[in-house]
């Protein structure tokens, strides 16, 4: 103990180093709906809402504001320039919605430019800025990291050598991931609550059961955030209904030995009510710092402008926010309704 804290006191940061720390200590500018809130890396998000609420699309466009540059070439894209990550829980992702929508967000930040503004006198001009629209959707793309996992097994196992992947890609492009995205953090709940135990790969020794399951999960990602800070965002499929107790979850699955197990105390200290049924453990909702429920709405009055597209409700639970935002999402992306 008394040479890990001295070998700590003789440690000295360089100017660089305390740079890119500070920096990733400023909050995220993300986009609305995400935007009522300061959310910092460390955080982490749950969006919660029932199925076809564009919760994927909300981490999509998240993920497209990381990786995009704050500026390029001259124009500016209002991106923060760095690497995501996507884990893939649900093995629905649409790579090519979200190159489209990648697209999109280039093409509309070089149209508003300056550059844009000289109308293309040219011919040469307007091949030189598809190529730096080609040249920015490869680098782009190459910031955003996707794996995709069948199973709790899968999961973990990508959790516990994400490390080494990270450190990789930051090695090669000199970019470190600041998001982290899960897509659905519920997949597997039901399968594994069924299930008896299971084995991870090259584990036989160790059974696995729902509950260790959940802590190891957190714990895993816990450490990935002691040696990669990011921003973490999950989505969780839940079914709206009446207003539950978050203390209902704790009653149904039965004593959690606090004893053992650090992470198995409630999310906050009072009783929140939830428009829904709580499904995940004790040890996932303490682990969540910010909660959003996305839902659908019948209310088409405030969407002139998009007359065919769904409108859906964003609401802030933890912290609440005395505000809901209404939104709708377009083949080029997620636009708010004043």
């Amino acid at each position: 103990m008394g040479s890990h804290a001295k070998s700590w006191l003789l440690e000295h940061e360089t100017a660089r180093e305390m740079l890119e720390r500070v920096q990733a200590e400023r909050p995220f500018l993300l986009l609305p709906p995400l935007h009522r809130v300061p959310i910092r890396v460390g955080n982490v998000v749950e969006l919660a809402g029932p199925s076809s609420s564009s919760k994927t699309h909300i981490l999509i466009q998240a993920a497209i504001t990381c990786i995009l540059p704050k500026q390029w070439n001259g124009v500016s894209y209002g991106g923060l320039g760095h690497s995501a990550m996507f884990i893939d829980l649900d093995c629905r992702f649409d790579i090519s919605r979200f190159s489209e929508l990648l697209n999109h967000r280039i093409m509309e930040a070089g149209s508003s430019s300056k550059v844009g503004c000289h109308k293309m006198e040219s011919e040469a001009q307007f091949a030189r800025m598809e190529h730096y629209n080609e040249e920015l959707f490869a680098l782009c793309m190459k910031r955003f990291l996707y794996t995709r996992c069948y199973d709790s097994s899968e999961f973990l196992a990508t959790l516990k050598t994400l490390h080494y992947r990270l450190q990789k890609e930051r090695q090669a492009h000199g970019l470190n991931v600041h998001l982290l995205l899960i897509d659905s953090i519920g997949a597997f709940h039901w399968l594994d609550r069924g299930s008896s135990s299971f084995s991870l790969e090259g584990d036989n020794r160790k059974s696995w059961h729902l509950q260790n399951v959940s802590e190891a999960v957190v714990q895993e990602i816990r450490r990935l955030l002691l040696v990669h800070p990011m921003l973490v965002m999950a989505t969780k499929a839940v079914a709206l209904g009446n207003k539950y107790s978050t203390n209902e979850l704790t009653r149904s699955y039965g004593k959690w030995p606090a004893a053992d197990n650090q992470y198995s105390r409630n999310v906050t200290s009072t009783d929140q009510k939830l428009p829904y049924r709580e499904y995940m453990p004790a040890v996932w909702q303490s682990f969540v710092t910010h909660r959003i429920l996305v839902r659908d709405t019948d209310d088409d009055s405030v969407n002139d402008e998009h007359p065919n597209n769904s409108v859906f409700l964003l609401e802030w639970l933890m912290p609440p926010v005395n505000s809901l935002d209404k939104f709708t999402v377009t083949n080029t992306g997620v636009f708010i309704l004043s």
